[in-house]
């Protein structure tokens, strides 16, 4: 039996989100001389919105998805796994959610954008079938824009 479920976030999710998307990026900080955007990302009004998706294993919250809907494709915004966590699959678990809740909505396409610095999830994305659509600085923050046809 799985102890694998994803479920909508909560209100009271908000702060796990928070410790999961400061300990995931955290190691880009150095590359990018900054904090990445979900760092400061607020995540209750993210929840409030009805937008995160999370991922728990044996009840404890390891992952989560940020989803937006948008014109054309479903935007995932913001996807992160607890260290402690990575290479477990959540990952590929949360990817393949967000392209099945993409074809529930009605969309046939899966947008997304990373940082030009973080090259492992660039050829992880690319590696998934999603392919560069553009790149380009938004709020200082230089990003590589992707789309995967469903």
């Amino acid at each position: 039996m799985s102890s694998i479920r994803i479920r909508p976030a909560r209100p009271e999710d908000a702060w796990r989100l928070d410790a999961i998307a400061r300990a995931a990026y955290f190691p880009y900080v150095a590359r990018m001389d900054r904090e990445p955007a979900p760092m400061g990302e607020d995540y209750a009004a993210r929840i409030a919105a009805g937008e995160v998706t999370l991922l728990e294993d044996g009840g404890v919250v390891v992952g989560f998805a940020v989803l937006e809907n948008h014109d054309g494709a479903l935007m995932l915004d913001n996807i992160a796994v607890d260290p402690a966590g990575q290479g477990k699959g959540y990952g590929r678990q949360l990817l393949d959610f967000t392209e099945a809740e993409a074809r529930r909505r009605g969309y046939s396409a899966v947008e997304l954008y990373t940082n030009e610095v973080m090259v492992e999830n660039l050829a992880l994305y690319r590696k998934r079938g999603y392919v560069e659509t553009g790149r380009r600085t938004v709020a200082g923050y230089r990003r590589i824009f992707l789309r995967k046809e469903l």
